[in-house]
């Protein structure tokens, strides 16, 4: 069975920083992509950033591009999301995510999802 776990969630102040990990077991087989999205109750779910199966490349939303950086251990299976500048507007439950097996498009359908924990940035 597929399975994400993504501590590490809470409250920050505006400005500072958090960073966040996700480690999924049960994907073995073949590359996979693994991602990071965001929801909130007034925004529905937006991509944040991933990286791709094995090539180490990264994508990110321009809404968090400079702010943000993905990485990925890919030994580990864990996929990490560095936040700096955090600012209110970035307040939002956080869910790892990752393709099927054999998916390796970062824009496709992400199959399997952890349960998310939540960021909260005061001001």
């Amino acid at each position: 069975q597929v399975q994400l776990v993504e501590p590490g969630g809470g409250l920050v102040q505006a400005g500072g920083s958090l960073t966040l990990a996700c480690a999924a077991s049960g994907l073995t087989v073949s590359p996979y992509v693994m991602g990071w999205f965001r929801q909130s109750p007034w925004q529905e779910r937006q991509f944040v950033g991933a990286t791709n199966c094995s090539n180490n490349r990264q994508y990110y939303a321009d809404s968090v591009k400079g702010r943000f950086t993905i990485s990925r251990d890919y030994a580990k299976n864990t996929v990490y999301v560095q936040k700096n500048s955090l600012q209110p507007e970035d307040t939002a439950v956080y869910c790892c995510a990752t393709t099927r097996p054999g998916n390796c498009q970062h824009d496709a359908t992400y199959d399997y999802w952890g349960r998310g924990t939540q960021v909260t940035v005061s001001s």
